[in-house]
C-alpha cells in the first residue's frame, strides 16, 4: 500500500505550527523588528576595516582613497547599526513610540561612532602588548592579521562601548560571534584596561562583572568566573566575577572565581591553579608539581620518580 507522503508531511507541519503556540519562549513570529545577526556581524567586520585600515580591505588604500573608504564605511556602519539598535529597542521597549525609539537609536549610534578614534588608540596598545609579550610574533602585522586574541579583544571593546550605552542584545550577538570564531568568551559587560594581551586564547572565559586592570596578560584555558550560579536570575546586577589589578599574569588553565576575589597588582598566577580567595600584590601563586612515575613496559617496574619541585608557571 502506497504511503500518503504529502498527507504525512502536512501532519508534521501542523504539529510544528502547534508547537509554536506551546513554546512561545523560543518562537518569534513577528520578526520584522527582530535584530538580524548577519547584519550585526557585518557591522563588526566593517568596523574592523576602519579600525585597522589597509589590513582587511579587498584593495589597498592611498592617501586619497582612504578618505573615500572611511566616509563610505562610516555611512554604511551608521545605517546598519542604527537599524539594528532600533530593532533591539523595539523588541524590549515597554511602550513602542517609533519616533522616540528612532531618535534614541540615532543618538546611541552617533555616540558609539564618536568612540572609534578612542578604540583605535586602545587597540594600538593591545597590539603592542601582544607583540611585546610573544617572542613568537615576528611583526605587529602578523598579530593583527592572525591572532585570535586581537580579534576577540577588538570585538569586546566594540561590544563594551555599546553595553555602556545600554544597547540591548546587539553587544551579546557581537561577543558570541567572536566566541564562535576564536573560542574566547568575553561578556560585553567585563571592564578591561589598556595594553591587554591574550595569548593563544582558546577556552578563555571572562564573566560579565570581571574587572581587569592595565598591562594584564592571560593565556589559554583561563576562567574568570563566578563561584556559584545556583541562585540564577536573582544574582543579576551583583559582582560575581573577580577583579585583576594592574600588571597581573595568569597562565594556562587557571581558574579564578568569585566577585570578592581580588588579584593584587603584579601577581603571577601559575598554570592550572584554582583560586577563590584574594591574593596580595607582588605574589607568585603556583601548584606543586605532581609526582611523575616512569614504568618500564617490559618489567612493569617503576624506573624512577621525579623529585618534588615547585614551578611558577607553565606555558
Amino acid at each position: 500500500m502506497k504511503k500518503d507522503i504529502q498527507g504525512e508531511l502536512k501532519s508534521i507541519a501542523s504539529s510544528i505550527l502547534e508547537s509554536y503556540k506551546t513554546h512561545k519562549q523560543i518562537s518569534h513570529l513577528n520578526s520584522e523588528n527582530l535584530p538580524k545577526r548577519e547584519e550585526v556581524i557585518d557591522v563588526v567586520l566593517k568596523l574592523r576595516e576602519v579600525l585597522f585600515p589597509g589590513y582587511f580591505s579587498k584593495q589597498g588604500h592611498s592617501s586619497k582613497s582612504i578618505n573615500l573608504m572611511v566616509d563610505e564605511r562610516i555611512n554604511i556602519i551608521y545605517e546598519k547599526l542604527h537599524k539594528q539598535i532600533y530593532c533591539a529597542f523595539v523588541l524590549y521597549a515597554d511602550n513602542v513610540n517609533k519616533s522616540e525609539l528612532l531618535a534614541s537609536a540615532e543618538e546611541k549610534t552617533l555616540n558609539f561612532l564618536g568612540k572609534i578614534s578612542y578604540l583605535r588608540e586602545i587597540l594600538a596598545m593591545d597590539v603592542e602588548a601582544a607583540y611585546e609579550g610573544d617572542p613568537a610574533a615576528s611583526s605587529t602585522d602578523e598579530i593583527i592579521f592572525s591572532y585570535p586574541g586581537i580579534f576577540a579583544i577588538m570585538t569586546h571593546r566594540i561590544a563594551h562601548e555599546l553595553h555602556i550605552l545600554s544597547v540591548p542584545l546587539i553587544p551579546r550577538i557581537m561577543s558570541e560571534y567572536a566566541h564562535t570564531i576564536t573560542g574566547i568568551d568575553i561578556h560585553p559587560g567585563a571592564k578591561i584596561g589598556k595594553h591587554f594581551f591574550i595569548d593563544h586564547g582558546t577556552g578563555i572565559v571572562i564573566g560579565e562583572t570581571t574587572k581587569i586592570g592595565k598591562y594584564v596578560r592571560i593565556y589559554q584555558g583561563v576562567t574568570l568566573g563566578a563561584l556559584s550560579l545556583r541562585a540564577g536570575q536573582s544574582l543579576r546586577g551583583t559582582k560575581r566575577h573577580p577583579t585583576l589589578e594592574d600588571n597581573v599574569i595568569v597562565y594556562a588553565g587557571a581558574s579564578i572565581l568569585g566577585g570578592n576575589t581580588v588579584i593584587g597588582e603584579g601577581v603571577v598566577i601559575g598554570s592550572n591553579v584554582f583560586i577563590t580567595k584574594s591574593v596580595a600584590g607582588k605574589t607568585n601563586v603556583s601548584m606543586k608539581t605532581p609526582e611523575l612515575q616512569y614504568t618500564d613496559k617490559a618489567s612493569k617496574k617503576s624506573k624512577r620518580k621525579d623529585d618534588d619541585i615547585m614551578i611558577d608557571w607553565v606555558i
